[in-house]
């Protein structure tokens, strides 16, 4: 039985690098530019062992997907342990800022797989995606409605249209200060919020 759930844990184990190498690759070079063995020397599994857990490219894309969305999920999470709706929405903007870096590089994670993922021919990953976007609206969104503002789910749109405006723009110019200045002009927006 040992040996058994040793291969099961090695399984997990492999598959889940594969995933997280996945996502990673997947934002540092984009969907069409990435290939298995790109994937499968950073998750360092040989590449004829991908096919095992993922038939296609696609299916990574996808691993790579429910990655972001796992790693929004914990995030949203974490930040909701915090009483306070105002101060959940500025800890959202700080950790955006906080990866300024890594945005001026390469983009916003879920931002740029969107866009790639559009210029596809339909295969529902493109409705995958949104389904991110639509993740994060409703969760800004409820922020705002426990902060009694009227029309949450607008305020939501251009907080989060504000977050990928920033992102663009910094990975556009190569310049993560952008990342900086409109997240403070994000969290003074939030500060001067009626209460």
């Amino acid at each position: 039985m040992a040996n058994s759930n040793g291969s099961k844990a090695a399984a997990r184990d492999k598959r889940q690098r594969l995933t997280a190498a996945a996502a990673e690759v997947l934002h540092r070079q984009g969907v069409e530019r990435t290939t298995i063995a790109d994937i499968a020397q950073l998750a360092d599994v040989p590449v004829g062992n991908v096919y095992y857990y993922f038939k296609t490219k696609d299916d990574l894309v996808r691993a790579a997907l429910s990655a972001h969305a796992d790693h929004l999920s914990l995030k949203l999470a974490h930040l909701d342990r915090d009483p306070d709706p105002r101060a959940r929405l500025g800890a959202l903007v700080a950790s955006w800022v906080e990866r300024r870096d890594i945005t001026a590089r390469y983009g916003c994670p879920t931002g740029t797989l969107a866009v790639e993922l559009d210029k596809r021919e339909p295969d529902g990953i493109d409705t995958e995606v949104g389904q991110l976007f639509r993740t994060l609206v409703d969760w800004v969104a409820e922020q705002f409605r426990r902060l009694g503002q009227p029309d949450p789910h607008d305020l939501a749109i251009t907080f989060v249209a504000a977050n990928q405006g920033m992102s663009l723009l910094s990975n556009a110019l190569r310049d993560p200060t952008i990342m900086i200045r409109e997240g403070e002009r994000l969290r003074r927006w939030l500060d001067d919020l009626p209460t």
